[in-house]
């Protein structure tokens, strides 16, 4: 692990492809370990051919082979791929209390394009993992609830992204004008979500994303 947070400590100095000034303290309080730790990993990464080294003067020039980048991408794409479930852990929190209303107006269209009745409410969970809603969405694919015009109210097209929570289907809306900030998931579903899954404010929960 120290190997590979050294490896990427250097890449982000711009050493992919090039040598550059390092020195061993800094490299040592960046992964707090001691200097001669340091040291040592460098000669142990220099023989593994992930790194070369050179000194000049008292200079120490370090750069990341390429064998040593080929390492870092295969490492960020095994870990992209493995974390990549199609899974957002979150806790819940309360709402701006407009959700109901806003689900009260498009049920005819949620019923039409989801297939069920929505509970006039929505569950609202702020995403720990992955960083944003949009990271945990990127790849799927949404249904598109169209807007429409209401009693002179214009009221924009709907991204719903179906999900599960503990076996209870419902969707993550994602309206086209939204106050909420990207960490923020709201989810409309057939039944009080709170009320059927026993949630409060801060409980934790896993959602499902159902392709």
């Amino acid at each position: 692990m120290k190997k590979v947070r050294l490896l990427v400590s250097l890449a982000r100095k711009g050493a992919v492809g090039k040598k550059v000034r390092v020195t061993v303290r800094e490299l040592a309080e960046e992964l707090g370990v001691s200097p001669q730790t340091v040291l040592r990993l460098l000669n142990e990464m220099e023989e593994e051919d992930l790194i070369e080294k050179s000194v000049e003067g008292k200079r120490t020039l370090v750069g990341v082979t390429p064998e040593g980048a080929n390492f870092l991408q295969a490492l960020c794409d095994e870990i992209s791929e493995a974390l990549s479930t199609g899974v957002i852990v979150g806790e819940v929190v309360s709402g701006l209390g407009e959700g109901a209303y806003y689900v009260k107006q498009y049920s005819p269209m949620i019923r039409e394009y989801l297939g069920f009745e929505p509970y006039p409410g929505t569950l609202n969970v702020r995403v720990l993992f992955p960083k944003t809603v949009f990271d945990a969405l990127c790849n799927v694919r949404p249904v598109i609830i169209p807007g429409f015009t209401r009693e002179g109210r214009t009221f924009g097209d709907v991204k719903a992204y179906r999900v599960r929570i503990d076996g209870v289907e419902g969707a993550i809306v994602v309206p086209s004008r939204t106050v909420h900030p990207p960490k923020i998931a709201e989810i409309i579903a057939p039944v009080n979500l709170r009320e059927k899954l026993g949630l409060k404010d801060g409980d934790r929960v896993r959602i499902e994303v159902v392709e």
